[in-house]
């Protein structure tokens, strides 16, 4: 039988790494020598490949801005609003002004600064630790990288901080269509309250309330595990026909998290699927019932122990776990972890959250959109309701 080997090299920075997936143990050497040397973004880059870099960015922008699926530009305004120019909540996608600086010299800064060895982890899976270690030392120490050996300058080491606040973009999404069906047209709203970092105990009751609160799109069909007695589907999508989506969204990172739910419907709905969403976040905190609780949590540890049955899955998981937090939590243990929480946990958390500012991102006709005040009015009320306003003229 054929042996693969996954070989993976994590840095610090961002979700930026390098994997190779390599058949024979034999070849693992060569896997090593290649990564030591640096082949990948080598100071032997021709000015063409570089432009053509920059061609590919461009591309991926304007795609960004075009494509039908609005999560990615979503996510990326809601950690812009609530963690106001500071770590996370700055750019992850790359301003269009600024692809004509990307050059040699700023690859190999990058490089210099963020792929030093006290941010690197090598995982291995199928490999004998012993080998793979030996290997290590024969490959990559001693090495000299091709961005040069100085020592790492304007390394940012800063703490996120939350600042809540909302984050508009106005846009016509009535011709998203790509194809001869028309999409209907939508204005897009994501609403979050800050969670917990993945260090914290915390970390597991919000995983599993935002397993509970669940959700998804109206069109998703159904299925074992699809999550369809989640209290999105059940609360929002089973009862109000025109809402295209309700999905929970978690968060986390070494010094933060943010807890959100994604909302879809026509623009002359906007108010109310914004209350509908301050309602759910407000049942949050309420009263948790053991059988949506144990569902949760069943969910979370077959879709944990599902995910962990892929070998590439296996060894990410390795690496990300003691990059992060410099050791490994065994498969068993994160069960139970979930099996241990209870329904004054959830309640607990969700309470906790419910006390923060919220942030928020929409895009789309935002004529409708309820202020950013009486939004934070809501989620402080007792059962969500955005302020009454009375207007003398329509």
């Amino acid at each position: 039988m054929k042996q693969n080997i996954l070989v993976e090299l994590l840095t610090f920075w961002k979700n930026w790494h390098f994997r190779l997936l390599l058949d024979l143990t034999a070849k693992m050497k060569f896997c090593l020598h290649w990564k030591s040397t640096g082949v990948f973004v080598t100071a032997r880059h021709q000015d063409e490949e570089v432009e053509m870099t920059r061609m590919a960015v461009q591309f991926e922008l304007e795609d960004l801005n075009l494509r039908p699926d609005p999560e990615p530009l979503l996510t990326e305004m809601i950690h812009e609003a609530a963690y106001r120019e500071n770590t996370v909540g700055l750019h992850r996608f790359c301003p269009t002004e600024n692809i004509a600086k990307i050059n040699r010299e700023v690859l190999h800064s990058y490089l210099r600064n963020y792929y030093t060895p006290d941010r690197m982890v090598l995982a291995g899976v199928g490999v004998e630790h012993e080998h793979l270690v030996d290997c290590a030392r024969k490959y990559l120490l001693g090495v000299q990288p091709a961005w040069g050996s100085a020592e790492a300058v304007d390394v940012d080491r800063s703490v996120a901080q939350y600042t809540g606040g909302i984050a508009k973009l106005e846009r016509d999404m009535s011709n998203v269509s790509l194809g001869p069906t028309p999409i209907p047209e939508l204005t897009h709203i994501m609403v979050g309250l800050e969670s917990c970092s993945f260090l914290e105990e915390d970390f597991i009751p919000f995983a599993v309330l935002n397993m509970m609160m669940g959700g998804g799109g109206s069109f998703s069909a159904g299925g074992p595990g699809k999550g369809m007695f989640s209290r999105l589907y059940l609360n929002v999508l089973n009862r109000h026909h025109w809402m295209y989506n309700a999905t929970s969204y978690h968060h986390s990172y070494e010094d933060t998290g943010l807890l959100c739910i994604h909302a879809s419907a026509d623009p002359r709905q906007v108010r109310e699927m914004v209350e509908i969403i301050t309602k759910e976040f407000i049942l949050m905190g309420g009263t948790v019932d053991a059988v949506e609780l144990e569902r949760a949590k069943t969910q979370l540890t077959s879709m944990l122990m599902m995910n962990l049955e892929s070998r590439p899955v296996i060894f990410e998981d390795v690496g990300r776990q003691v990059l992060a937090t410099r050791s490994r939590k065994l498969p068993h243990e994160l069960c139970t972890l979930i099996r241990n929480v209870k329904p004054e946990d959830v309640k607990r958390v969700a309470s906790k959250m419910l006390r923060g500012k919220p942030s928020v991102a929409a895009l789309g006709d935002l004529t409708d959109l309820p202020t950013y005040e009486h939004i934070q009015t809501a989620l402080s009320s007792k059962d969500g309701r955005l302020p009454r306003t009375y207007r003398l003229f329509r």
